[in-house]
């Protein structure tokens, strides 16, 4: 999978992946809610600068996290799918807290479609079986 570079940084890098016309996002080391938010935002600022439909949200590096979802996620995915997301590709971090509560928070999201996967192998897969909604334009 070739990236062009959107973010890198410490804790998030952010890629454009033309050949499937989707963004990788691969969260890195230790994330608390401020974090997480920071994050997220940074993601949604790479997705209206590359509009695409499909994200692989990759948070198998990351070694500790608090974060939950709750209000101000559900706001986030809403502007995430405002700005064309329509399929997110989630590989859970090995040491979730509460997988739980996470897989069931995730099944009321009806859009956009988040499907979360132990693996980044599987959730590529997946992602690549998800129709386009729109064409990928190479960023501005």
């Amino acid at each position: 999978m070739q990236l062009q570079s959107i973010v890198d940084l410490p804790q998030l890098a952010i890629g454009y992946d033309a050949d499937n016309e989707w963004l990788y996002v691969d969260w890195k080391g230790e994330h608390d809610p401020d974090t997480s938010q920071a994050c997220c935002l940074l993601m949604l600022e790479s997705l209206r600068a590359w509009p695409c439909s499909k994200i692989l949200n990759d948070n198998s590096n990351i070694i500790r996290t608090t974060m939950q979802l709750r209000e101000w996620s559900m706001w986030w995915l809403e502007q995430m799918r405002e700005a064309g997301l329509q399929h997110l590709a989630w590989v859970l971090p090995r040491h979730l807290i509460s997988r739980e509560g996470t897989e069931a928070a995730v099944r009321v999201i009806a859009r956009p479609h988040v499907a979360t996967f132990d693996d980044v192998a599987s959730a590529y897969v997946w992602l690549q079986q998800r129709p386009p909604v729109q064409p990928c334009p190479l960023g501005s």
